[in-house]
């Protein structure tokens, strides 16, 4: 080959290269390990139409708060962070959880147990 054809394949290689590179998949597999949300909703959605809120925080598999809403029709929606309805939803939910925390392991009493009467 003459140079001016290993120069315009490398040229051609270069570009090719050039093209793919930088394109980061935001999801490419179920195991989480890019973004899960390609795109945003800001709009307000009915908490009437939401069945659960996913609260994902920022982390070496992505650089963003991904917050991912299922509606009653199995849809899931990627909610926009910043949103101030978004905010205040985020805000109540987590509220809503925290008082509703009951410990895992509940102390049982001792005085209706079998074994714990004065019989034995």
């Amino acid at each position: 080959m003459d140079g001016k054809a290993v120069a315009v394949a490398l040229v051609l290689y270069l570009v090719s290269m050039a093209g793919s590179e930088g394109k980061a998949l935001e999801k490419t597999n179920e195991k989480g390990s890019q973004c899960q949300c390609l795109s945003t909703h800001s709009t307000f959605i009915p908490p009437k139409t939401v069945q659960d809120v996913r609260l994902s925080q920022r982390g070496p598999h992505c650089k963003n708060v991904e917050i991912i809403a299922t509606l009653k029709d199995s849809r899931e929606v990627c909610l926009e962070p910043t949103a101030p309805w978004v905010r205040l939803t985020v805000k109540a939910l987590l509220a809503r959880a925290r008082d509703n925390t009951e410990p895992l392991v509940r102390e049982k009493s001792r005085k209706n147990t079998p074994w714990s009467s004065s019989r034995i």
